[in-house]
């Protein structure tokens, strides 16, 4: 038995992002890179399936249909109870198959999921079509979105004979089916072998997928009354609360596990790491990691950047210089527009001048009104620094950063680039001599770990998993989250860049090494097979 419980073979991962295919946010990387890790072992086979949406073409994709098992010459196709109070409802799902980086990817396809433009938020175009779609806001079938997936997905395995060692489910999106295999009759039988890992990318508010009709959650999900009402945070059924009995928890860095369960700062997700807590539920901390090789020079001529760099290596600094020299010339004037972003201000092309960069949303959590702020107040001050934003996020966080590249003084010291672009934010990280994080809160965090492969040098909020970033060694950071210690920061790094380069480029080279000694996947991936492997145990030992 006891071999039995040690063995993972097999790993099934549910998600709403993944890699290359859908992404909104670090979920697709932490996804994708830890699965390619493990299926990379031999002898051990990985699965990954996310819904099937609108802007996905499979064909194209290189997917295929899924098989009937019983009929080889028919297509999967299969109907999902997905029951509204006082009305029994099907809804029918077929499979798309495809084998990337020795994973397994399956994408369920739902007209529920067709009909979405984007992973998690109505799109302008979709607005267009229907005026109550709003740009930017959340789908208002979310809940109905991540149960049809997270029993689509039940039904996949079962359908395919597949007996999973592990179920690891990201985030609340997926945090209800260790309740539903282990609550359910047929299903608690045929999973009896099979753990289940809930990693809670985010816990903060808005992020936990919770709904507060209760005979809504009760009909749609099919589990109890009294087990739905007993997974009740602030009066709303959550899903994190509802999964976390029957899995092991953890979260995307041990001091964010810390904080909720410690901290007044799990006011910030409604008190779920107190509740956890009360209910004598372990909260593990698994800081995310990252694969270099992305960053590597092969990929970096990928990408279209100018010239790529060794970080262990004697020519850092003279590519980055191309790097900076090529962006700068790029944004220096409103002539040269980049398709499908919107510019506001442009940059002096003299690239003498320490460049700090943001790419990110421009969201409370992200510290953006704390950042405009302080960049307010140093541009009044000095003189002699660029600052570079790409992202996207509330109307009115925009507007406020737009205003600073209106103003006379401030012409070609300041740009804001709205949107997103993967090549575009390479080259953002490979230009920047500085990249500012000012989050309120932040799990994890995996720009640090960009920009510092990119030997843009991190200054950020020393909260949650950006503890990882070694102030004066691997980046700058400030403990108190307010304007001027933002600015403090921010003006330690400017003097270190202007009266020492050597020390810069030994901050550097650290950062590097500090992510290859402890934070690819490599190492990382095996903390999450240790997860795996108490989750397995947890369910034998039932």
């Amino acid at each position: 038995m006891a071999k039995q419980q040690a063995s993972i073979r097999e790993i099934w991962m549910l998600s709403r992002e993944y890699g290359n295919l859908a992404g909104a946010g670090g979920v697709k990387d932490v996804v994708s890179q830890l699965s390619a890790t493990l299926a990379r072992w031999s002898g051990r086979s990985v699965h990954v399936v996310l819904p099937c949406y609108g802007f996905m073409d499979p064909k194209q994709l290189g997917f295929k249909r899924v098989t009937d098992p019983l009929r080889p010459e028919k297509e999967l196709r299969f109907k999902v109870d997905l029951n509204f109070p006082e009305e029994d409802r099907r809804e029918e799902v077929t499979v798309w198959a495809s084998k990337q980086d020795r994973v397994n990817i399956y994408l369920i396809d739902a007209e529920r999921f067709r009909e979405k433009q984007s992973v998690y938020t109505y799109t302008a175009e979709e607005e267009a079509r229907f005026s109550w779609q709003k740009a930017g806001e959340g789908h208002v079938d979310y809940f109905a979105m991540n149960i049809l997936l997270q029993k689509a997905v039940i039904d996949l395995i079962m359908l395919l004979g597949a007996r999973p060692d592990v179920i690891h489910c990201h985030d609340g999106h997926t945090a209800v089916l260790p309740a539903m295999i282990s609550e359910q009759s047929g299903f608690r039988h045929y999973f009896r072998g099979t753990g289940c890992v809930i990693t809670i990318h985010n816990a903060g508010r808005g992020y936990h997928q919770e709904v507060s009709d209760l005979a809504f959650a009760q009909a749609n999900t099919g589990l109890s009354l009294p087990l739905v009402r007993q997974a009740r945070l602030d009066e709303c059924f959550d899903p994190f609360l509802a999964g976390a009995p029957y899995a092991v928890m953890n979260t995307v860095s041990e001091n964010y596990a810390r904080e909720l369960r410690e901290t007044v700062d799990d006011h910030l997700t409604g008190w779920l790491g107190h509740d956890l807590l009360k209910r004598n539920i372990v909260l593990e901390g698994v800081t995310n990691g990252i694969d270099p090789s992305i960053f590597s020079a092969k990929e970096y001529k990928k990408s279209h950047i100018a010239a790529g760099f060794d970080p262990f290596g004697d020519t850092l600094l003279e590519g980055k210089m191309k790097c900076k020299t090529a962006l700068l010339e790029q944004l220096a004037g409103k002539g040269n527009k980049i398709p499908g972003i919107r510019q506001s201000g442009v940059l002096d092309p003299d690239s003498s001048a320490p460049l700090i960069t943001f790419i990110g949303r421009l969201s409370t959590q992200k510290g953006v009104t704390v950042l405009t702020d302080a960049l307010e107040k140093l541009l009044d001050e000095r003189n002699d620094f660029r600052f570079l934003l790409l992202g996207t996020g509330s109307r009115y966080a925009e507007e406020s950063l737009i205003q600073l590249t209106e103003k006379t003084e401030n012409q070609g010291r300041v740009c804001i680039l709205r949107g997103f672009d993967t090549i575009l934010a390479n080259k953002v990280y490979a230009a920047g001599d500085f990249f500012v994080i000012p989050s309120q809160y932040e799990p994890c965090g995996l720009t640090d770990f960009m920009a510092q492969l990119f030997g843009n040098l991190p200054i950020v909020h020393a909260v949650g998993g950006l503890v990882k970033v070694v102030d004066g060694k691997t980046g700058f950071s400030y403990e108190k989250q307010s304007v001027v210690a933002l600015c403090e920061a921010i003006e330690r790094a400017l003097h270190l860049y202007t009266t020492d380069p050597s020390a810069i480029r030994k901050m550097q080279r650290q950062a590097v090494e500090l992510i290859h000694e402890r934070y690819t996947w490599g190492t990382v991936s095996k903390e999450y097979l240790k997860l795996y492997k108490k989750a397995k145990h947890k369910k034998i030992a039932g």
